[in-house]
C-alpha cells in the first residue's frame, strides 16, 4: 500500500529530508556543492540552511543551487548538529570546520547524506591508489 503522503516525493532527497524533519523536529544543513570525476571530488561551494519544515523539495533546492554558479554534479549534506538547529554563529564555523576537513580529506565525503543532479542518493567510495 502507498502512502498517499509520500506521493508528491520525486527524489531519495525528498524522502531523505522529510524523514531528517520528522525525526529532529528541524535542523540545520550544511551543504557542499561537489564536481565529481572518475577519480576525483572537486569541492565547489558551500553554506548552510535551516530545516524548520518538510516543504522543500529537490527541485527548490536544484534552483538554490543554480545561483551558485557552479558545474556541480553531486551535493553533500552534514547535518550540523544531531540534536537539530543551531544558531547562525554555530552553522558557520562548523561549515568553515567541515570544508577544511574535506580539503585535507575527500573521503569525508562518505559520511554526507549525497545526492546527484536528479536527487537520487549517491554512495562515494575512496578509489585505491
Amino acid at each position: 500500500m502507498t502512502d498517499p503522503a509520500r506521493e508528491d516525493w520525486a527524489t531519495d532527497f525528498d524522502e531523505w529530508l522529510v524523514d531528517t524533519f520528522a525525526r529532529t523536529g528541524g535542523f540545520t544543513m550544511l551543504v557542499v556543492l561537489v564536481e565529481i570525476g572518475e577519480t576525483t571530488a572537486g569541492l565547489l561551494a558551500s553554506s548552510y540552511l535551516h530545516v524548520i519544515g518538510d516543504e522543500t523539495r529537490w527541485t527548490d533546492m536544484v534552483r538554490m543551487f543554480e545561483a551558485a554558479g557552479a558545474a556541480w554534479n553531486g551535493a553533500a549534506f552534514y547535518q550540523a548538529d544531531r540534536a537539530g538547529l543551531v544558531t547562525d554563529a554555530v552553522a558557520r564555523q562548523r561549515l568553515q570546520e567541515l570544508m577544511r576537513h574535506l580539503e585535507g580529506d575527500r573521503s569525508l565525503l562518505k559520511h554526507a547524506d549525497f545526492f546527484n543532479p536528479q536527487g537520487l542518493r549517491l554512495k562515494i567510495e575512496a578509489v585505491a591508489p
